[in-house]
């Protein structure tokens, strides 16, 4: 049975080890039937010349500005649509996959034209038995996505259990068919970076489609490299725009999804999540303040 044509996307944004490790792992796997489309977003530190010359099968597409996780994507979504290209998939620049993880997602789609996307179970980079993530739930009450299995231990037992329906799949690994995005539309540009994967598996359920958590396709993420800065700041290495940009995002995403009958109770709790969120930056800022004062 012929394999169907995949696209794999990857940002680059002046972050040539990850995206050379990731694309090093990525030439082991089994499956032939893809390309590597690497999206360099307006990078300054020529690693986008770099990994022309060092991974030359590679499609590189360079930006003429950071577009940010959802346009640098969205550049890669649509030369695939462009192309012809059956399956997309999201991928970061900083993980390492198993040699056989793409079979398992795209037996998955092909078995079934209602599943408009899946992903692959995760694990964390550093420590290969702690997951990440397991699929994600969402709960319409309190309007509250959030990840199944994260930081909890597994030996392999997670692999052997069947797969599943899930609410939203993190744009870590998030493969989907390109029919689908050219009905539901790609990622909305606004979002930058952070809830944008919400966003767009939310349209593609209410679009009538399924998407699924197959946990026999394995990688392993570091997780969080998007989120710091290369300079320490009052907050450490995590950039001031980062919470900004959740906190905004994660607004855009309740006035969109939310019930009426649900409003008052994701007020509610959202008041009380910005409330102790703002008091736990608080307590690292002074800490921090604290530790400059005594020069450590």
């Amino acid at each position: 049975m012929k394999q169907k044509k995949l696209a794999i996307v990857i940002i680059n944004w002046n972050s040539f080890d990850l995206t050379s490790d990731t694309l090093v792992s990525l030439s082991s796997t089994s499956y032939k039937n893809y390309d590597i489309i690497v999206v360099d977003n307006f990078s300054t530190d020529n690693s986008a010349a770099q990994l022309e010359k060092d991974f030359p099968s590679i499609i590189l597409l360079k930006s003429d500005e950071n577009k940010g996780f959802t346009g640098g994507n969205n550049l890669g979504f649509d030369y695939a649509i462009n192309e012809g290209y059956e399956y997309v998939m999201m991928l970061n620049n900083d993980v390492a996959v198993e040699p056989d993880f793409l079979e398992p997602l795209v037996v998955k789609l092909d078995m079934d034209e209602k599943i408009g996307g899946v992903q692959p179970l995760i694990y964390f980079y550093h420590d290969r038995e702690l997951i990440w993530n397991a699929g994600s739930r969402y709960n319409d009450i309190f309007g509250i996505p959030y990840i199944l299995g994260y930081y909890r231990k597994d030996k392999g037992q997670l692999q052997r259990k069947k797969q599943k329906s899930i609410d939203w799949i993190t744009g870590c690994a998030f493969m989907i068919r390109t029919e689908v995005l050219k009905k539901v539309g790609v990622l909305k540009q606004d979002f930058f970076i952070y809830y944008e994967d919400v966003d767009l598996s939310f349209r593609i359920k209410n679009a009538g489609y399924q998407l699924d958590y197959v946990p026999s396709s394995v990688i392993y993420h570091i997780a969080g490299m998007s989120q710091k800065t290369n300079k320490k700041g009052k907050e450490g290495f995590v950039s001031p725009k980062v919470h900004y940009l959740n906190a905004r995002n994660r607004i855009w995403v309740l006035k969109q999804y939310t019930a009426t009958l649900a409003i008052p109770f994701v007020v509610l709790y959202q008041i009380f999540y910005f409330f102790r969120t703002m008091q736990l930056l608080g307590k690292k800022y002074m800490r921090n303040q604290i530790l400059e004062f005594l020069g450590a």
